[in-house]
């Protein structure tokens, strides 16, 4: 890539222009979202169940997701950070974006209210419920050498996991978007380092996502790679499946803010 030299002019210039941006943008965001979702988690309806999984410490898991049916991914054995990545089912080319996400919405706060866009400019995620807005959209999950070096050999990651479920999907390394990491207290202090900060979790911390198209969704629980707990101990992590439900007319997700509103608008076009 050819390095285009500009001058200090251009460079003002240039930002004076994001931040008008910027500033417009943040004109139609939201004032306040909900309050967290309260604990304990509210019992599901157990006719609503479709399918529930126990995903291992260390282990990963797919599925396929219809349109309208949830996502409840929970922590009712001890903390976990989930990493997540998804796709569209019918094509795959389509996949999850987390830059897209943050910069449509003007915050890597990912919380109730808010959702999660493809890179196509569509709503693949409305986050309907979540106890925590905990979690990592900027940093991404371990690897095989950030593992070795904090807990030594015979540790499973999240960049292995993500390839092994990607290669059962019959998608390749190339087709891994950049992983949403849930329950992951990451913050950026005025230095401009990555912190954990992990009073903002809570014991039994859950989310729930709202899938907007069908997807294939895939999931590891690995610990994050600023976990300060020097064992490698990640918790049993719940995830249930739940059956569709009509979302209400003035639903938060799809008209909190004018991007929320245009995502929707690119999925209904895509369905006609």
């Amino acid at each position: 890539m050819q390095h285009i030299k500009r001058s200090p002019e251009e460079i003002a210039a240039n930002r004076a222009r994001y931040e008008e941006h910027q500033r417009k943008g943040l004109e139609f965001a939201p004032k306040a979202l909900p309050a967290p979702s309260p604990l304990p988690a509210p019992p599901i309806d157990t006719a609503l169940i479709v399918h529930e999984e126990i995903i291992p410490g260390g282990w990963c898991w797919s599925t396929r997701i219809k349109s309208g049916e949830t996502l409840r991914i929970a922590l009712q054995q001890g903390f976990s950070t989930v990493s997540l990545v998804a796709w569209n089912a019918a094509d795959t080319s389509e996949r999850l974006n987390l830059p897209d996400t943050v910069k449509m919405q003007w915050t890597t706060a990912l919380s109730k209210g808010r959702v999660i866009f493809s890179d196509m400019g569509r709503v693949m995620f409305s986050v309907t419920e979540d106890s925590s807005g905990a979690h990592d959209c900027l940093m991404g999950g371990s690897t095989a050498a950030s593992n070795l070096a904090r807990y030594g050999e015979g540790t499973r990651n999240t960049r292995d996991n993500l390839v092994l479920l990607t290669t059962k999907a019959g998608l390749d390394r190339r087709d891994i978007p950049a992983a949403l990491s849930l329950f992951a207290p990451v913050r950026v202090d005025q230095d401009g380092k990555f912190v954990w900060k992990p009073d903002l979790l809570h014991e039994g911390d859950y989310i729930e996502l709202r899938a907007e198209m069908d997807m294939i969704v895939g999931l590891s629980n690995c610990p994050h790679p600023l976990d300060p707990n020097p064992d490698y101990r990640p918790n049993l992590v719940t995830v249930t499946r739940i059956g569709a439900l009509e979302p209400i007319a003035d639903d938060l997700c799809r008209t909190a803010t004018a991007e929320a509103a245009r995502g929707f608008e690119n999925n209904a076009l895509a369905a006609i």
